[in-house]
């Protein structure tokens, strides 16, 4: 991949633990994503963000284990609050906001230096722990909108463009490809969906969420 161009990589990994780790995706082998992790830097790709999704009562105990991985690993960890997507209050009590991941962190190992590391203009907020050569990253869609500044589009598994992964507007673009639709046609169709992005999302009591999950809306 690296010969083929590529030069960054993104690695899902919410735990530590094997078990958890086959529970919270379904049937995942932890051990392949630790090899993953150790080929893509030791084929120089940079940076490699580890995505983690702290979700309440399930691996919201090994937070401060993946934060210790930016000192003795030189790791980038990114910390992504958990997204509902099953109208219930119980899904809603999963989440840990970000405000409660900085402050475990920082009662654990100290304080965090912003770093000002903006690769690829993602919404993300970049830190530093003492002595340490990583990263420690978070993302709060729940808690702290960032809607403003977010320049994302997710094209799902089925073929759909998504402005929003909080919203259900979405522009089908498998179709018109399907039908043998050219540039300037495919052009019109990411216009539109560009044209739909709303300002911001609703308010977490407000949202009309999805019954979907992640792994079937893919991207």
């Amino acid at each position: 991949l690296q010969e083929a161009g590529l030069k960054r990589v993104n690695i899902s990994l919410d735990s530590f633990n094997t078990d958890k780790f086959k529970y919270i995706t379904g049937g995942g082998n932890l051990d392949d994503v630790m090899r993953g992790i150790e080929a893509s830097i030791e084929a120089g790709l940079d940076p490699v963000k580890i995505n983690m999704v702290p979700i309440k009562g399930i691996n919201d105990d090994e937070i401060i284990d993946f934060a210790k991985k930016s000192i003795t690993h030189g790791w980038n960890i990114r910390y992504i609050e958990y997204m509902p997507f099953a109208d219930s209050s119980e899904d809603k009590k999963k989440l840990v906001a970000i405000d409660e991941i900085k402050n475990m962190i920082v009662n654990s190992l100290g304080n965090l230096e912003p770093c000002g590391v903006a690769s690829g203009n993602g919404p993300a907020k970049y830190y530093k722990l003492d002595n340490s050569k990583g990263t420690v990253g978070f993302i709060g869609a729940m808690t702290h909108n960032f809607c403003s500044e977010c320049n994302r589009f997710r094209l799902t598994a089925d073929g759909r463009l998504m402005p929003c992964l909080l919203r259900d507007d979405e522009i089908d673009i498998k179709g018109p490809l399907r039908a043998g639709a050219g540039i300037e046609e495919l052009e019109e169709v990411i216009k539109k969906a560009v044209a739909i992005k709303q300002e911001k999302h609703p308010e977490s009591d407000e949202m009309d969420l999805k019954k979907r999950q992640m792994w079937q809306i893919g991207g």
